[in-house]
């Protein structure tokens, strides 16, 4: 499966890009999940043009030369996008004109060698070319697109342009049989070492400070069990951590890791149990529908007794009550201790995420069910599932056809759930269900 392209929209403070942003992803409703922990700040959404899916990202304003703390931050937020990023848009505004600070952001990002589409602001009146366009020429960037993010106008060209720079849509074929592992977690949880473990070798920069590791590092290899590509993500931080300048970006590579990613391995500290930022993560795994297995390291520094790993099981089920299906690996990557245990568990997350199930089969299920749970009733009518289909994989969707969608309780969209689970296992991976009923239009 191929990762989606990455579009960053950056730009000094108030040229709107904001406003951008929200114009671009209003063409889709947001997923929302009634789960929770799944929440995730919406600085990246996915947006479709001419069939292509691709990431866009919201950074803050860069502010070139600035002492401020809060803006140098900002700064360097929407360097980690221009890194990260497949395809840059540099909004600008022509009210104000070519500033010093457009000139500083062009330099930042010609030496980044990344593509570049360059969109001027605020041209809200439709007709002939304002002549004040000409003068972004300066910036060096190529031809300046004329865009409105109040009224729209515009951002069809300025997406045309950003998709002819991605790459072709089959490019990543060749790699079906490499397993694509994101090992993602808050810092200083052991990832790097982790990586290193399994890798043999210090591929990856290790040290006892939070914030080491700063790229997405891919690494290949083989084993008996099969072949992978890991990728090492930077540790995500609480927003608190960061003196409260809003620490909004400090997820977006660990997302972009997750979004590339077919499994994740989402690292925990044993000696600190689950906090509240590794139930953010762990949403932005669940979220995103991909395979995970829990991976609980530094087992090696607790004390045990009789029960530990029983209690601290218990401990992350309650904790991650939305992720009940991710199975759960004591282990400890300095030791090696458990390590080997983790391929096999990666195969079979895998191959349940992408596991189908025909409709007969779903049906009979569905028949065995209903039948065993009457569905509910509310003011003497009685919910009726017609029949039930597997719409898709990656993760397993089902839909459902009914009489009435509002008598399907969402406690017995649970229960169908568990009801499929209990017979097919599908363990380490979410599973969607959609409820159509009868008359609705697809």
């Amino acid at each position: 499966m191929m990762a989606k392209p990455l579009v960053a929209i950056v730009g000094r403070p108030n040229v709107g890009k904001s406003l951008l942003f929200n114009k671009l992803v209003g063409r889709r409703v947001a997923i929302v999940e009634d789960t929770p922990g799944v929440t995730r700040d919406r600085l990246y959404e996915t947006c479709e043009w001419n069939g292509r899916e691709f990431l866009l990202v919201d950074t803050g304003g860069i502010e070139p030369n600035t002492d401020s703390e809060i803006l140098r931050f900002m700064r360097r937020q929407a360097e980690i996008a221009i890194e990260t990023a497949d395809v840059i848009v540099m909004v600008t505004d022509i009210q104000v004109g070519v500033t010093a600070a457009d000139a500083d952001v062009a330099d930042l990002l010609l030496h980044s060698g990344k593509p570049i589409v360059l969109a001027v602001n605020k041209c809200d009146s439709v007709g002939p070319v304002n002549p004040d366009v000409y003068e972004f020429y300066n910036l060096g960037l190529g031809d300046p697109i004329e865009i409105s993010a109040v009224h729209g106008h515009g951002t069809g060209d300025l997406l045309d342009a950003c998709v002819s720079y991605f790459p072709p849509a089959e490019d990543e074929e060749d790699d079906a049989d490499v397993i694509q592992v994101a090992v993602i977690g808050k810092p200083n949880v052991g990832k790097s070492s982790l990586v290193n473990c399994i890798l043999g070798e210090e591929r990856v920069v290790v040290a006892n400070q939070a914030g080491t590791t700063r790229d997405a590092v891919d690494s290949r290899f083989e084993n008996e069990y099969g072949k992978y590509c890991i990728i090492d993500t930077a540790g995500m931080r609480r927003r608190a951590k960061v003196d409260n300048n809003v620490e909004k970006y400090s997820n977006l590579r660990a997302v972009a890791a997750i979004e590339r990613a077919q499994v994740c391995l989402i690292l925990i500290d044993a000696t600190e149990g689950v906090t509240e930022q590794d139930t953010k993560i762990a949403g932005l795994c669940h979220e995103a529908g991909k395979a995970a297995v829990i991976v609980v390291n530094k087992w090696d520094l607790v004390d045990k007794e009789t029960n530990t790993m029983a209690r601290m099981t218990e401990d992350i089920r309650r904790d991650l009550s939305y992720m009940s299906y991710a199975p759960v690996l004591f282990l400890s990557a300095l030791t090696g201790q458990r390590v080997d245990k983790l391929y096999e568990l990666i195969n079979r997350v895998v191959a349940n995420n992408a596991m189908r199930i025909t409709t007969g089969a779903l049906n009979s299920l569905l028949a065995d069910a209903t039948a065993r749970v009457q569905p509910p009733t509310d003011k003497g009518r009685r919910l009726k599932i017609y029949y039930m289909t597997q719409a898709g994989i990656c993760p397993p969707h089902f839909v459902a056809f009914c009489n009435d969608a509002r008598l399907f309780h969402f406690s017995y969209q649970r229960y169908l759930e568990n009801q499929i689970r209990a017979v097919y296992g599908l363990e380490g991976t979410p599973i969607r269900l959609t409820i159509r009923q009868k008359g609705d239009e697809e």
